[in-house]
């Protein structure tokens, strides 16, 4: 099994709860397919950085998981039908990858434990 990180941008038309509806029906449909989902992050509605389909923002969502390499292409494929989902990227992460990935979540943590104490 090889570790994967996929970012995906939803329509801005979608409210918050068909936003987290739409992450749901992906986290549900890898963990069908055999995979596990290691971690996730919500980025929220960002500006773009040039149109797509005429829409200047979308909800950004990053997963990292770990799967069998033939559940990309059909997780790919379900991301194109989904009318919902205006971008995606998958890719596989080295362990130079999964390292920053580390450092960058023990990072977050550090600052949201220094929020709290402040």
């Amino acid at each position: 099994m090889n570790r994967y990180e996929t970012v995906f941008i939803l329509t801005p038309v979608l409210s918050d709860d068909q936003a987290a509806e739409t992450v749901d029906k992906f986290k549900k449909f890898l963990k069908g397919k055999g995979a596990s989902i290691k971690h996730e992050e919500n980025w929220g509605l960002r500006k773009l950085a040039y149109p797509i389909q005429k829409k200047s923002t979308g909800f950004y969502y990053l997963m990292e998981f770990e799967a069998a390499g033939d559940v990309i292409g059909v997780l790919e494929t379900e991301f194109r039908r989904d009318e919902r989902v205006i971008r995606f990227l998958t890719t596989v992460m080295d362990k130079f990858h999964l390292e920053y990935s580390e450092s960058r979540r023990n990072k977050l943590k550090e600052k949201k434990a220094a929020a709290k104490e402040a």
